[in-house]
């Protein structure tokens, strides 16, 4: 439906601006008209489509979240609420965002319907559970906890990628030095084994480290190229539907490190699951947002065939146990939280349960990747070394 810019006077002769949403002018000079407002020019709004592709980070949007929950509680009225954090905030596109949101719900838009014109800063999740809160007046709440779940998950997120940036500088670094000696270091040596060669006397370890800086020396832009190429190119697979469902299936097989992304991708359905069903939001229309939270399309099926099962009035935990996808101590406990009518108190514990254990299995396995890696690459030099050392030694022998 398009929008409309309006400048008109109210009954008090005062001029009001601001924009509505109508399917033609008329309809808009209607709406205008039911409100008690005379108007003085009303133009076609322009699209707001750049704007809408505003993105701002989690740790802000937690930060917003908590503070307007603080604000309402503490008896301010909402649209002063969005008008404090507007001029407060040293965010552009926050302050952009929130002063469309203010004029917005200063024209009688509510709330959630406001903040879903920004899918890069309100995700899904939270406008649902702002929309469940305005409607069943428990606002404050729901915004209390929108802010602990986006506060926990980009904690988590921190926790992640602090835990593997290491080992991943440690791979780069190693793997450009041992480039550098077969390519740059390795052919000096070429000449002085050439007579040994000659003679069938060089050891074949030597030959092989030969071979490899001579083919990289000369033709090393081809495996640079099939590489570069190879990425381009299942990153524009991985971009398409059956390319990502091949990803996270692949994802889910990495051996240990599947497991920790399962058990994440888990914790997250459970736990976005648990606090839009505690914030009253229908549980069809609750499973829908947290299969698309899980951001996993193999569990996200499961998910969407649990809602099914649902729809026709069966129990959640039977169709999440048959797709094996899901560790069994969950599927016990929400069989027994849903017997006991306490699922979302009991979704996010288990969000919680499986979170801090899948952080350890993290922790260990990043501290167990680091020797390892250094042990791989301390033998790859060593075999430089002893590739280079042994027919050092077979000459100096018949010398």
């Amino acid at each position: 439906m398009p929008e409309f810019a309006y400048i008109a006077r109210d009954m008090k002769g005062q001029q009001v601006a601001g924009t509505l949403a109508a399917s033609s002018k008329g309809d808009a000079l209607s709406a205008l008209a039911a409100r008690s407002l005379f108007p003085v020019k009303v133009t076609q709004a322009k699209t707001l489509a750049a704007s809408s592709n505003l993105k701002v980070s989690g740790q802000v949007m937690a930060t917003l979240f908590g503070q307007m929950a603080a604000l309402l509680r503490s008896g301010v009225p909402l649209l002063k609420g969005v008008a404090i954090l507007r001029d407060q905030t040293s965010n552009k596109n926050l302050k952009t965002i929130l002063d469309d949101v203010y004029r917005r719900v200063e024209d009688g838009t509510p709330l959630g319907e406001a903040i879903a014109r920004y899918p890069r800063a309100f995700n899904e999740m939270a406008v649902n559970m702002v929309r469940a809160g305005a409607e069943g007046g428990f606002l404050e709440d729901a915004l209390e906890r929108v802010a602990s779940f986006t506060e926990t998950q980009e904690d988590l997120k921190g926790r992640t990628i602090g835990a593997m940036a290491y080992p991943a500088i440690l791979g780069i670094i190693g793997s450009s030095v041992v480039t550098f000696l077969i390519v740059f270091f390795v052919p000096y040596f070429a000449q002085i084994f050439e007579r040994l060669r000659e003679r069938g006397e060089l050891p074949f370890l030597t030959d092989v480290l030969l071979f490899t800086s001579d083919f990289l020396r000369a033709w090393g832009w081809i495996p640079l190229i099939l590489a570069i190429g190879g990425g381009y190119f299942l990153k524009r697979y991985l971009a398409t539907p059956a390319g990502r469902v091949w990803g996270d299936k692949m994802k889910l097989k990495i051996p240990v490190a599947g497991n920790i992304f399962r058990n994440f991708a888990v914790a997250r359905f459970c736990r976005v699951l648990g606090t839009l069903l505690h914030n009253g939001v229908p549980i069809l229309k609750a499973l829908e947002i947290s299969r698309e939270a899980a951001s996993n399309r193999v569990l996200s099926a499961a998910i969407a065939t649990a809602s099914e099962n649902i729809s026709a009035g069966k129990s959640l935990a039977g169709p999440l146990g048959a797709s094996k996808q899901f560790p069994s101590i969950v599927i016990e406990m929400i069989s027994v939280a849903e017997e006991s009518n306490t699922l979302d108190r009991v979704l996010v514990e288990l969000a919680d349960g499986l979170e801090k254990r899948t952080t350890r299995q993290l922790d260990l396995f990043v501290r167990l990747l680091e020797p390892v890696m250094l042990v791989v690459l301390a033998g790859v030099v060593l075999l430089v070394v002893v590739a280079l050392l042994v027919p050092v030694v077979k000459m100096s022998s018949a010398l």
